[in-house]
């Protein structure tokens, strides 16, 4: 196991936590002595993730959150800041998306997808980034897809939302490398989590990376020497894209 720095516990909150990547990210921060905050927005799934974290010691504090909502975030935030001080690490996980051809794509799902995946990074990060900025210091993970650099069907939204977020993480990072602040471009392959109809998880199951992979990877990230960072790294299924 990783040791932390003597007498610090990094308060880290991961959004969209109330399962799939983000609980699994959380729980893998828990495992190293972090503090975590979950968010979401499914109040009693919420409650179980940290309720179970607490069982093995942790510390887990449950928040919902709508990320697309300004005043949701302001919210938590200062909750956050009241309960432990503030935020040391941010993982930008909150995502949805659709598997539709554009045609039949409504307006009402665009907006609902560029609100979570893109519009959420940004009303997160911009909760957290001042206090960042004070202490010198920070890490903020952007989990987005391969979509946001490789073309699939049905998915133009959904990788227009990440490709989005991706050109904000890339600006940012040039921003704030020099502040103390490490920004991190996560990009994940196909992830056997509930975003994928039933089919397509059961067919291919042993093809598709877990959830927990993907924490592994970040934890890793999180823990290497002071004097490096990992701009962006790709994680995708040894066989490669589905």
């Amino acid at each position: 196991m990783i040791e932390l720095e003597k007498n610090y516990v990094p308060v880290v909150w991961v959004t969209g936590a109330t399962k799939g990547i983000g609980l699994a990210i959380a729980n893998a921060f828990a495992i190293i002595g972090c503090k975590l905050i979950l968010s979401g927005r499914n109040r009693s799934q919420l409650e179980i993730n940290a309720g179970k974290i607490i069982d093995q010691g942790g510390y887990a504090l449950p928040l919902v959150c709508d990320v697309t909502s300004e005043t949701s975030v302001r919210a938590v935030t200062a909750t956050i800041t009241k309960k432990v001080g503030g935020v040391d690490v941010l993982v930008n996980n909150a995502g949805v998306t659709i598997f539709e051809s554009f045609d039949k794509t409504t307006v009402k799902e665009f907006d609902q997808i560029v609100d979570t995946n893109l519009r959420g990074y940004f009303l997160t990060t911009k909760a957290v980034l001042g206090s960042m900025l004070k202490q010198k210091k920070g890490h903020i993970f952007n989990i987005h897809s391969v979509s946001a650099i490789t073309t699939f069907n049905n998915s133009s939204v959904y990788a227009a939302s990440k490709a989005g977020a991706l050109a904000l993480s890339k600006c940012l990072r040039l921003e704030v490398r020099k502040k103390g602040i490490r920004v991190i471009d996560v990009l994940p392959g196909a992830v056997e989590t509930e975003m994928w109809d039933k089919s397509v998880r059961k067919k291919y199951h042993s093809k598709m990376l877990q959830p927990e992979d993907v924490a592994d990877a970040v934890v890793s990230l999180y823990c290497q020497p002071q004097r490096m960072t990992t701009d962006e790294i790709v994680l995708r299924p040894v066989e490669g894209d589905l």
